[in-house]
């Protein structure tokens, strides 16, 4: 870590991070050492090409994989040396995810649809409620909050999709995508609530994109070619 950089401004780093995949006689590098820092309140978009490795270093950040070797690190813990359990919890309690599909379910309404994380925490269903009503204000869909998914436009349902992130408080938010089923309005619409949590709430968000007028309303771009970093430069 860059020792000019004091333990507390480090919101995530990972050292040398790799990902091999064996797929019958094939070895696939997915990963090939990935070190980078974000100090906390950053905004980062992750860009490159398809195979470039995006999805499987979010997939790492976020939790889902492991890595094959190398460190990583939220808040000083080192999340590569945990089981799943750990990971679990490491999910629930700091990292919000957003993805280009909004994985709503389509027999709960929105409300319903935000607390759940709260739920999968073992709040009461009551204070659970009352949250998920308080996070679709701060996205402007308070009064949508009873209404399902069909009911509900694209744009709409990614912010009730950003609003299940938020309910837990994540102090990262990891976004894939977000604008990428959406119209260039709608998109718009959404980046500018990404910006706004960014400024307000000091929120982390790191965002993938292959779009460079997403990237470029970030702090900072990350370009990845063939499992490594390219590039990584301030806007």
């Amino acid at each position: 870590m860059n020792n000019l950089l004091t333990k507390e401004s480090i919101r995530l780093y990972t050292d040398n991070l790799k990902k091999t995949y064996i797929m019958g006689e094939n070895r696939i590098e997915a990963l090939k050492g990935i070190s980078f820092e974000v100090k906390n309140g950053e905004f980062i978009a992750i860009t490159g090409t398809s195979g470039s490795g995006k999805s499987t270093l979010m997939h790492l950040l976020g939790c889902l994989d492991v890595p094959t070797s190398g460190d990583y690190f939220i808040d000083g813990e080192n999340v590569a040396t945990m089981n799943r359990n750990e990971l679990a919890t490491i999910r629930n309690r700091k990292i919000g995810f957003i993805f280009q599909k909004f994985h709503l379910l389509a027999d709960l309404n929105a409300i319903d649809n935000v607390a759940l994380p709260q739920l999968y925490a073992k709040k009461a269903e009551t204070e659970a409620r009352e949250k998920a009503l308080q996070t679709l204000k701060i996205v402007q869909l308070e009064n949508r909050a009873d209404h399902f998914p069909f009911q509900l436009s694209g744009g709409q349902q990614q912010r009730v999709a950003i609003a299940r992130a938020l309910i837990n408080d994540p102090t990262i938010l990891l976004a894939d995508e977000p604008t990428g089923n959406l119209d260039t309005t709608t998109g718009e619409a959404i980046m500018n609530i990404f910006r706004r949590l960014n400024r307000e709430r000091k929120t982390t968000i790191i965002l993938v994109t292959h779009e460079p007028e997403i990237a470029a309303q970030a702090d900072r771009v990350i370009d990845l070619r063939d499992g490594t970093i390219k590039s990584d430069n301030r806007i």
